[in-house]
This record gives C-alpha cells, structure tokens and sequence, in this order.
C-alpha cells in the first residue's frame, strides 16, 4: 500500500508503540507525514529516536495546530486520545493504527482472534499466542502467529510480514497453512471502529475475529465513559461483525451472560461450575487442584484443556487461561495438546510476575493490576503472608473490594495519588494500619522490605492509574523492578 503524495498526520505519537508504528508505517510508505503530541521533545525523546531515519517527518510538539487537522488527508489518532477532542471535529478521515491494519490483511489468508475485557485480556491472548506458536513448532499447523494490539506491540509492526511463509513455499505441508493473528484490544481501541463495523455483517465488517474471548468485566475508565453502560458499550464492539462461523467466549455473569445472547456466533461459557449437557464451554471449580474442562458442543464428550498441574498463580489467572482454552480448542487444536501447552505458559510481564527473591522474600510486579478488583485478587491469589504495595490516581471507581483485601495483608504500603486517598479513608474507617503515602518509589520500596520476612510475598499491585509519578503502568511496574532489585538496606 502507497501512501505517496497523502498528507498524513499523528495525533499522539506516545511512548507505548501504536503512535510510533503509524508514523513508520506511513512514513516508509511516502506519507507527507506530521506528527503532532501534546508531549514535548524530552518526553518523547525515546520515540522520535526510532523516527531520525525518516527524514520528511514535521513534529508539532507540546501543542496541536488546528491547521494540521483541516489540512490533513487523513488522521491517525492514538487510542489515548479522546474520541470528542475538537481537533478531531475538522479532520476528513480518521483512522487508527488497528483500522489499518484491519483494512490491508488478507482475510482469506489470516485468521484473527481478538481478545478484549476489564482484565485477563493479555494474559488470555497471550497464552493463545503460546499455544498456536507451540503448534507451529510440532508442524501442527502451517504459517506463522502473531500477537499485537494493547500489549504494546502494533500490529502494523508485522503487517508486512503476513504470508511470509507462504511466499517462501514453508510449512505447506500441515494442515492449516494460514497465518494466526491474535489481538488484544482495549475498551478505547473497540470503540474507535464504532461505526465501522454492524452487528452480524459478517464477512462485510471491519473487524470480523474467528474468535472473540472476553475475560472479566468489572467497572474501569468511569472516569473516561461516566457510565458502565457506555463502557460495555464499546467492549460489545468486539462480536458485532462475528457470524455463525465465529465463536464469541464470555464469562458465565451477567456481563457474560448478555455478551453471549447478543453475538451472532456461536456461544461458549466460561464457567465456575459444570455445564448443564444442553450448554457449550468450560469450567473450572475454587479448588486448587481442579483442571479445567470443556465441551464444545452440546452433548459432546467432556475434554480437560488445563492440567491441574503448574495452573497459573490466583484463580482469576486460572480462569484465563480456561478461557484461552475454549478459543484453541474451537481453533481446531487437541485438548491433550492445549493442556500440555497451557501447563507450560510462562506468564505475562507485569501480570503477578515473580522477578525477584532476596533473605526468604518473594517479590512480585503486578502493575497491570490497575482496578481495585484486580489488586484484591492479587492479595487473594497468595496462601502466605502479604506485603502489598498499593494506591495511585483515581479513575473514579469503589475501592471497596481493596480495603477489604487490605485487612487480609500482612502490611500495606501506599504510593501517593486520587486514588490513595479515597483508599485511606477507607482503611481509616476500618482501622486498617498502612506506610504512607509515598511520592516517592525508593521510601516505598524501602518500607516494603522494612515489613518482609523471610517466606512472605512483597507485591506491587496498585489499583489504580499511574498518572502523576509514572509515564504509565509499564514504566511503574519496571522502576519498581528496577528499584526492588538495586535496594540496599
């Protein structure tokens, strides 16, 4: 695809990868390219570093010119920005690094699953990648598989690379010759194709996944949407372009519930319970030691897709990973091999992940953890003592669930923010003890080992956004690795 002689502008280059994979894509395209930022040059030196190479690139930095917008051909915006931004009212077309990529796959030769939800969502779709990759290794299945979308890595990074293996003649010897693709998708990526996309268009639709997994939905980004209706709304988006040859997963709640009777595909529930026999999906019960099991068809045998063996840390974890399950299982793949593979995932960054022990202490990033729900699951999924390190800004949501985790915990440690302070008044009425706030991450990693002892879990699992002393939640969870692992007491 040329983009020759097309004045292209950026809105929102950022630091997390969609920004910067349209300007290259455009750029290495011949786009008349500008890229505009409300970031400055210091902020986003990281960025433009990758872009020195494209020469013709003009930078608006630390500001918008409504001119560019007017003047634009078409405008790329980056999820962060919001779709009612006055800037956006004067552009002629608007895209995103996602409807891109969309718009230039080969349908015929890529299959896509697309995984979207309040949490879970990278671990569910990054075990799917593990398990299609693994299939690759033992021939099972032809092509290559990718992983892309809100896990940082744009898709349009290997837009280019789709039918390699078929151009090159390799691997069309097995069964399935087709390039998997797995997305992961955001609330506000989902809803930035609204309007492209009509519920049950099929093979018309923008986005039309083979598989649609949604994983738990709990209230987050109120204060972007106001509501969870309007929240829901754009995580709906997801199935809308799916078909009776298209599975939607969902979770067996009320969310889940709707999801499943509204998609044109077919259904599949991800339960806590066993399945009536006139029901299709999986089910994985509290019990520690309890695999998972599915039955894709009403009256099918009952299949176990995760081993009770090495299942992942917490039960929410587990319960993506059933969901992962589900959708390899429709894929086509044998459930002694999803078990096998599943049983050998190695997790996901900044998902409850161990990086560090030091005199008996267990230390764990969980900054994706960016919902009370998500922090009091964190708390929930270890057996021993708790050191939790917590709190940062608000996005207007009940931290209830959090102060109730924190009785359980061994010590709480609090970073500063909006957040915080909703949570200590919480903790004050419960006569809950805790360490800070702290604005500063070297106090508070300082107090987490001041309150460790040999046996017990120090973890990072804030709750909330980290706005205000971190670029994002990517850049706390590493200076929190970064500051655990050069303390010195």
């Amino acid at each position: 695809m040329s983009y020759s002689g097309m004045k292209a502008l950026i809105m929102g280059l950022g630091v997390n990868g969609g920004g910067l994979a349209s300007a290259r894509y455009l750029a290495s395209r011949g786009a008349d390219l500008t890229v505009t930022d409300l970031r400055d040059e210091k902020e986003l030196g990281q960025s433009l570093e990758q872009l020195r190479d494209f020469q013709g690139i003009r930078y608006v930095l630390g500001r918008h010119e409504t001119a560019d917008f007017e003047n634009a051909d078409m405008v790329v915006k980056n999820p962060g920005v919001r779709p009612d931004s006055p800037y956006l009212r004067k552009a002629r077309r608007i895209e995103t690094d996602i409807s891109l990529f969309l718009d230039h796959i080969d349908r015929a030769k890529t299959r896509l699953t697309v995984v979207t939800g309040s949490k879970g969502k990278s671990t569910t779709a990054s075990a799917i990648h593990w398990v299609l990759q693994k299939a690759r290794e033992q021939r099972m299945l032809g092509g290559l598989a990718f992983l892309g979308g809100n896990i940082t890595v744009s898709p349009l990074t290997f837009l280019d690379a789709l039918g390699a293996c078929r151009a090159a003649n390799r691997l069309m010897d097995a069964e399935h010759p087709l390039d998997d693709v797995v997305l992961e998708l955001s609330s506000w990526q989902l809803g930035d194709l609204k309007g492209r996309i009509k519920a049950g268009s099929g093979g018309e639709a923008l986005l039309k996944p083979r598989v649609a997994a949604l994983t738990a939905i709990l209230p987050d980004h109120l204060d972007w949407y106001g509501s969870m209706d309007a929240y829901i709304a754009d995580k709906r988006i997801v199935y809308y372009g799916q078909d009776a040859r298209d599975v939607t997963v969902a979770y067996d709640d009320s969310w889940g519930r709707r999801f499943l009777s509204e998609t044109h595909a077919r259904a599949l529930v991800c339960a806590e319970r066993p399945l009536p026999e006139g029901a299709a999906g999986g089910w994985l019960l509290q019990e520690a030691s309890t695999p998972a099991f599915a039955r894709l068809s009403p009256g099918a045998p009952v299949v176990e897709i995760v081993s009770a063996e090495n299942l992942a840390l917490g039960f929410h974890q587990k319960k993506n990973l059933l969901a992962a399950g589900l959708s390899l299982l429709d894929l086509g793949l044998s459930a002694p091999f999803i078990a096998e593979s599943l049983a050998a995932f190695p997790g996901v960054e900044h998902r409850l992940e161990f990086f560090f022990e030091k005199n008996g202490a267990r230390f764990y990033n969980d900054t994706a953890a960016t919902i009370p729900e998500a922090a009091a699951a964190a708390v929930e999924a270890f057996s021993g003592n708790v050191v939790l390190l917590t709190g940062g800004a608000d996005k207007q949501l009940d931290f209830t669930p959090l102060a109730k985790a924190c009785a359980t915990a061994k010590k709480v440690v609090m970073l500063a923010g909006t957040g915080s302070v909703k949570l200590q008044a919480l903790l004050d009425a419960a006569l809950i003890p805790y360490a800070g706030p702290y604005d500063d991450l070297d106090r508070a990693v300082a107090a987490c080992f001041a309150s460790a002892a040999p046996g017990d879990v120090v973890v990072l699992s804030p709750g909330c956004a980290s706005f205000g002393m971190f670029q994002n939640e990517f850049d706390r969870g590493r200076k929190w690795k970064e500051a655990v692992t050069r303390f010195q007491p």
